[in-house]
């Protein structure tokens, strides 16, 4: 939580997830500046193409540089519309001959879409991927770190067969740094638009005679490119895209979260999230070290996952568009706040990460005699016995039901013992000591660490 909090906020977002670099870029004084910039740009290429003097387009970037969220707010109470109050409050800025210029030739969502693009654009390149990046190296220095701890996987909630505990967070290395491609691309293709009420430069056609280079040359100087087609709106698909590319980097740090949170179970107890000294785990139970970090981020991803079923809907939009994503699109900075909130969060968290191996080693223990029973159905049929996974199933069952070891059963069954004859040396050592059968856990864990820092070394 920030040291300072606005106790009469509404949305949790402000008061307790909030993160301070974003304000600049997604906080509502930021959205009012963004579309002042969307402005001054119009501005500054309408001087370009000879229609304003530069006096009086300095006059106007000036104006719209130096606008508060507060005064438009004010003056929209008057007009009721967002974008006419922003003009209104430049026009107030800037002299009588100035004025006819500002916002000539645009529309509403000219300002609106293309300002959201750049925003969104700014915010997640300039800070939600370098802390993505952040999240990737600690996880690859953790994966390394641990790439020998020897860990029983688990499938369905059972025992499976051998993992290194370092194999488990490469698989997260290997989600993130491709989640982190995902999101760069789909932030780059972010488009901008002016091209007026219905995107057929009706507008500009009366005061330009290239209006889609005009639109080019105002997007340019923002660093986004045009849609290849618009209607009053930017078409939807980009921004949905992009929006997924945030919920899917969501959905991987959710089930990071799941899979830390049981493996902090009493009954596992394999990992601990780091308490600090005087935290309370409980308000009735003094012992508790409740995992609520983990716990938190869950939560969290359930509250913003399902907004891009919400975006889906807003690519519906009746002929030039309807009002119906108005309100609804005004919620994407939340999500972006908050997913890296959890982002940053996640990185504290995994820092000190705290990995109980010898807990690892005695689960492992535990399944340590049913491990033997994948390679040794495996051996047995490469050694031509007729029906091995039967034979090993039903002497699997028989192991447990008389409470005995299965490498006991085997070893004493007169009927395989021509098949174990044939195994080598190293495949006896794999199958009847269960620490070794764990494959290339610890070198694949090393070639994702390898892989992905050589992917983002330049990033």
């Amino acid at each position: 939580m920030n040291e300072e909090i606005d106790f009469s906020a509404f949305s949790p977002t402000d008061y307790r997830y909030a993160v301070d670099e974003l304000r600049s870029y997604l906080s509502e004084d930021a959205y009012v500046r963004y579309k002042a910039k969307i402005e001054a740009a119009l501005a500054q290429v309408l001087e370009k193409q000879g229609i304003v003097k530069r006096d009086l387009c300095d006059e106007i970037v000036a104006a719209a540089s130096r606008i508060t969220a507060e005064e438009v707010y004010e003056e929209e109470k008057r007009t009721k519309h967002d974008i006419r109050a922003l003009v209104n409050v430049i026009r107030s800025n800037v002299s009588d001959e100035a004025r006819p210029f500002v916002h000539l030739g645009a529309t509403s969502y000219d300002v609106v879409d293309t300002a959201n693009a750049l925003r969104y654009k700014d915010a997640v390149l300039n800070v939600i991927i370098p802390d993505m990046l952040d999240l990737e190296q600690t996880w690859i220095e953790l994966a390394r770190r641990e790439k020998d701890t020897l860990q029983i996987g688990r499938t369905h909630g059972q025992h499976a067969e051998p993992v290194t505990f370092g194999f488990a967070l490469a698989q997260y290395v290997n989600r993130w740094g491709s989640q982190i491609l995902k999101l760069k691309e789909a932030t780059e293709k972010l488009v901008g638009k002016f091209s007026g009420a219905v995107g057929a430069y009706n507008a500009t056609s009366l005061l330009i005679d290239e209006p889609e280079e005009f639109e080019r040359e105002v997007l340019a100087l923002l660093d986004l490119k045009p849609a290849a087609i618009s209607t009053q709106i930017v078409p939807p698909e980009p921004m949905s895209d992009f929006v997924h590319a945030i919920i899917s980097s969501f959905s991987v740090l959710a089930n990071f979260c799941d899979d830390m949170r049981h493996l902090q179970r009493s009954e596992i107890g394999e990992v601990m999230e780091r308490v600090e000294a005087e935290q309370v785990g409980s308000s009735t139970m003094p012992h508790k070290r409740n995992p609520i970090g983990f716990e938190s981020v869950k939560s969290l991803w359930k509250k913003f996952m399902p907004q891009i079923i919400t975006m889906h809907l807003d690519q519906i939009s009746e002929h030039q568009r309807d009002l119906t994503n108005s309100a609804s699109q005004r919620y994407t900075p939340e999500l972006l706040v908050v997913f890296d909130y959890c982002v940053r969060r996640l990185k504290s968290i995994s820092e000190r990460l705290e990995v109980d191996r010898e807990r690892m080693r005695a689960n492992f223990m535990h399944a340590k005699d049913t491990i033997i029973a994948e390679p040794l159905y495996i051996l047995l049929s490469y050694y031509g016995h007729p029906d091995a996974h039967e034979y090993v199933r039903r002497k699997s069952l028989q192991a447990y039901n008389e409470d005995k070891a299965l490498k006991e059963l085997v070893e004493q069954d007169d009927e395989i013992m021509r098949f174990l004859q044939q195994f080598t040396r190293e495949q006896k050592e794999m199958v009847f000591n269960a620490e070794k059968y764990i494959g290339l856990a610890a070198e694949k864990t090393e070639k994702v660490a390898k892989y992905w820092e050589g992917v983002l070394k330049d990033w």
